[in-house]
């Protein structure tokens, strides 16, 4: 492509705002400004509670960082060699805390910029709808936002690493610096707050249990869904108007998920019971938000028949509702006689308590005095939506009421849809099981090759029968708990609603016969049913590719599963609608990220043709983490890296991990994201069906990034399957501390996983957490510099030069660079030369051979042949925090050491390396 007068590329059109830290010169003085105003108060902190000598341990630290690296590296190890545990241990704490209020201080900044452009009227949601209006067709745009649903997922993945009681006083700091109060109020409650925060122990004092995810997940999804949800809608609803157009009734565009409570692969901790108690805490907050929005909008309808008149619908559901409820009629009929607005709000406002009782009693539905899921309830606001709109009140409707039925229609009465997910194997031993008890297969179903069970799943979905028995379950645990599971689901929808529960994951899904499997379990249970005239689903069945191996023969299990009769018939019950999910972390850990994110991109194409050809629509799910070598980076800019066409108004992310916090924990930023992801979901579908370059063009950038691919993949498994790696692994990094963190319910190392150091055994998250941990980062960029080398090598230079205008691979140029500059391999060589034996260093030779390359060839890419060169303030950002980072990494080096030399360590030991992990992971930030 040409270059413009000034030199520089051209901007791509599916380029998209993305997170990070402030853009603009004035917001970064400002936010250093306010860096230094808490980290002086910090040091007033340090002084007070440990003595004038603690503080200037602090500085003179921070002075020898400053020296020469040589003399500095020297100095440091000499002096922590002189310090005590405990004295350690207050060490790291000043550093860590510095982070957590830097961190603090960016997420307000970056607030307080982006509000600022939605003030200004720049926002995403403006400039797509610009676009559309330009660009996309009219038909096209009324069709797309009627079913337009973004589904942000909330998990429990262990990578955050700070407490909620810290979050909290971060979050009261943040609103006192945002606050314009007098300079002396202000210092005297920030002064207060780190003190507090100083006196709160950062490390949890034991491992959170499931329901303690589930209340924690909680506090965001309720903010979201109180204020903003409504918030992000309105929004779209304003800029919509703003053209002419409005959200169709019904349409859902943004709804809340979560994982908390349901994903059980991995984590024996979540049980049936388990899921209904979580499901309790979500139902409890749910209701609770609209409750609030109703007693809010009581006092807002205050029309009187005297002046206006209603709709003869809300007049009979008036009379229904008396009926139903005569307590709530005799106590409001004399203050409400007039205003049958009010009354209609007293009447759906005791529902709504019923309901909150009926949750938390586990006593039946009540027809008409409490509600089973959103709908009932969403009845109930429309009848009085229309009254208004047909009797000159639309400007009235539009205001509280709407709101209130925006966040019904996002968060229900259940608040967030929460998802199950189980390995394929439980599935199988279950129907093993069930087969062998009515004993009528010729070769027992355990015994079966996949076409075999295959055969005997399908014509038994296709039967009438039930396979259960309805009394006593004469099977081990192990079964007896799958198909509780499949019982709670049904349970949770006949209490709360199908949209409450309707999506069951299956991990390692591989053949045909591991979807068949659970739709035959989910019939058993009665969310599935086929009959004469057709089929019956309450069900979304869907399969997660998470190696590179599933992702390639995803497109052949997409067709052999649609291939299917009956199991085509639940898909069209469902609205002809199938959700596959894309997982990032095990195919980074198994591939490396180049042929991870390729053989995702590739399985993306193959999904969509094949659903193309079924007439299915396709909704993905992207597994995403929060470092770049779990699928993170910006949302935005990887939703416009999807090939064309896949993006069809619904999709579904995770979100995880310290991600959460970053993204959510202030309103501005959790509106900006929201809004920020719904355009880029918005613009794909509409701007991004058909390729934006010609065929021949993709073709060649197809051949040049399956040479990158196989060249990267190549290189990345020399190095996981090096002998040596496993232990050099365990040795260089703090993985198997992780665990003392207590950051999380689930285990690091898969079940069965014995005391044998095996990288099959260890999970995705620690195996990313414990590199990042070293400033080796290895999941983040390993292997793609040996496959950009090998293209070049090839022949592909100008393709590859050519390939930086293509969505996908800039994007995972953007991300690799990223990583590159929080990569130090000088300070990774500390871990290394003090932890790990002699013999085994031949890896981190392997290691930084491949740095070398790969830093070369992005560089070649890079603006200005800098790293981040094309971002100068994250740049400086992250050159700031080298000064305070490095001090952690000696210190943690150095308990390592000290703790590894003996079976029980020096509590305060424990705890200052436990506190250098906590301070790493939030200086270094995206780290799992």
């Amino acid at each position: 492509m040409s270059e413009n007068e000034s030199g520089d590329r051209p901007a791509r059109a599916d380029r998209v705002p993305s997170e990070g830290t402030v853009a603009s010169e004035s917001e970064h003085s400002a936010l250093r400004a306010d860096i230094r105003r808490l980290s002086t108060l910090l040091g007033r902190t340090v002084a007070a509670q440990h003595g004038d000598d603690m503080l200037e341990l602090v500085e003179k630290v921070r002075r020898l960082v400053r020296e020469v690296p040589e003399r500095g590296d020297t100095a440091i190890r000499d002096l922590l060699a002189e310090l005590d545990p405990g004295t350690a241990a207050v060490l790291g704490r000043a550093f860590a805390t510095y982070f957590h209020l830097a961190n603090l201080a960016e997420q307000l900044h970056r607030s307080q910029e982006r509000a600022a452009v939605h003030a200004e009227g720049r926002g995403p949601l403006h400039l797509l709808v610009d676009r559309l209006v330009s660009d996309a067709d009219p038909d096209e745009l009324a069709t797309a936002l009627s079913r337009l649903e973004l589904e942000p997922v909330f998990t429990a993945h262990p990578t955050e690493a700070q407490r909620q009681s810290v979050l909290g006083k971060l979050r009261a700091i943040a609103t006192v610096l945002a606050d314009e109060l007098p300079e002396e109020v202000a210092e005297t409650r920030l002064h207060r707050l780190v003190d507090l925060i100083w006196q709160t122990d950062e490390i949890r004092p034991e491992r959170p249990t499931v329901l303690d995810e589930a209340r924690s997940v909680a506090y965001y999804l309720e903010q979201l869904g109180r204020r903003t949800v409504p918030e992000v809608l309105t929004e779209l609803d304003d800029e919509l108007a703003r053209v002419g157009l409005r959200l169709p009734e019904h349409s859902r565009p943004l709804v809340l998920g979560c994982w908390v409570g349901g994903d059980r692969d991995g984590n024996p901790n979540v049980t049936a019971d388990l899921t209904l108690e979580t499901m309790r805490i979500y139902g409890e907050r749910g209701v609770r938000i609209q409750s609030e929005l109703l007693e809010e909008l009581v006092q807002e309808l205050s029309l009187s028949t005297r002046l206006v008149g209603v709709s003869e619908d809300l007049r009979r559901s008036l009379a229904r509702d008396r009926r139903a409820l005569p307590e709530v009629y005799d106590r409001f009929v004399r203050l409400n006689a007039e205003e049958p607005y009010r009354l209609k709000c007293s009447y759906i406002h005791a529902r709504l308590e019923n309901t909150r009782r009926r949750y938390a009693e586990d006593t039946p539905h009540r027809p008409g005095r409490d509600y089973l899921g959103a709908d009932e309830y969403l009845r109930d606001l429309e009848v009085m939506d229309v009254s208004l709109r047909g009797h000159q009140g639309e400007r009235i409707a539009d205001g509280g009421l709407r709101d209130v039925m925006r966040s019904a229609n996002a968060v229900g009465l259940h608040l967030a849809s929460v998802d199950v997910r189980e390995h394929t194997t439980y599935h199988h031993t279950t129907l093993a099981a069930l087969f062998d008890r009515v004993g009528e297969l010729a070769t027992p179903y355990g015994e079966l090759d996949h076409h075999g069970r295959r055969e005997v799943l399908s014509a038994e979905l296709a039967g009438r029968r039930s396979l259960t028995p309805r009394r006593d379950r004469p099977f081990d645990d192990s079964v007896t708990e799958t198909l509780e599971v499949f019982d709670c689901i049904r349970t949770v929808q006949d209490t709360y609603g199908q949209e409450a529960l309707h999506t069951y994951v299956i991990s390692m899904a591989q053949n045909v016969d591991d979807i068949l499997a659970v739709a035959v379990l989910a019939r058993e249970a009665g969310l599935v049913e086929l009959t004469a005239d057709g089929a019956v689903s309450s069900l979304d069945i869907v399969p997660l590719f998470e190696t590179a191996t599933e992702l390639k023969i995803s497109g052949d299990l997409l067709d052999g599963m649609l291939s299917d009769p009956s199991y085509r018939a639940l898909v069209a019950a469902r609205g002809d609608v199938q959700e596959m999910m894309l997982g990032y972390s095990d195919s980074n850990k198994g591939a490396g990220l180049t042929t991870s994110q390729w053989s995702i991109h590739q399985a993306q194409r193959q999904l969509r043709d094949v659903a193309a050809k079924h007439g299915v629509r396709l909704r993905l799910f992207h597994g995403r983490g929060g470092s770049v070598g779990r699928g993170g980076g910006p949302a935005g800019e990887a939703i416009a890296a999807q090939p064309h066409g896949v993006v069809d108004a619904v999709m579904k992310v995770t979100e995880q991990g310290e991600v959460i916090s970053d993204k959510y924990s202030l309103p501005a930023l959790a509106r900006d994201n929201l809004e920020t992801m719904l355009s880029a979901v918005l613009d794909a579908t509409l701007l991004h069906q058909t390729s934006r370059v010609e065929a021949a063009t993709l073709k060649r950038w197809d051949e040049a990034m399956d040479v990158i691919s196989d060249a990267a993949q190549e290189a990345y498994d020399q190095l996981i399957s090096h002998e040596s790696l496993p232990d050099f692994f365990t040795q260089a990094t703090p993985v198997d501390e992780l665990s003392m963190l207590n950051v999380g319910s689930r285990p690091g190392k898969r079940p069965g996983a014995g005391g044998q150091t095996s990288l099959s055994d260890l999970r995705a998250i620690p195996w990313v957490f414990g590199w990042t941990q070293t400033r080796m980062i290895v999941p983040g960029w390993f292997g793609l510099g040996s496959g950009l080398k090998a293209a070049h090598d090839a022949g592909y230079s100008e393709v590859v030069d050519e390939m930086r205008d293509w969505a996908f691979f800039a994007n995972l140029i953007s991300n690799v660079e990223m990583t590159l500059a929080k990569t130090d391999m000088r300070i990774a060589g500390f871990y290394v030369a003090e932890l790990v034996d002699p013999e085994l260093q031949e890896v981190f030779e392997i290691i930084k051979a491949e740095h070398g390359v790969t830093e070369r060839e992005v560089l070649k890419l890079s603006p200005g042949g800098t790293l981040l060169g094309g971002n100068p303030l994250l740049r400086r950002t992250l050159d700031i925090r080298e000064g305070y980072l490095e001090p952690l990494h000696h210190l943690q080096v150095h308990a390592l050491a000290e703790r590894r030399k003996v079976d029980e360590p020096d509590p305060d030991l424990q705890r200052a390396l436990l506190l250098t992990v906590n301070g790493i992971s939030a200086g270094m930030r995206n780290t799992g």
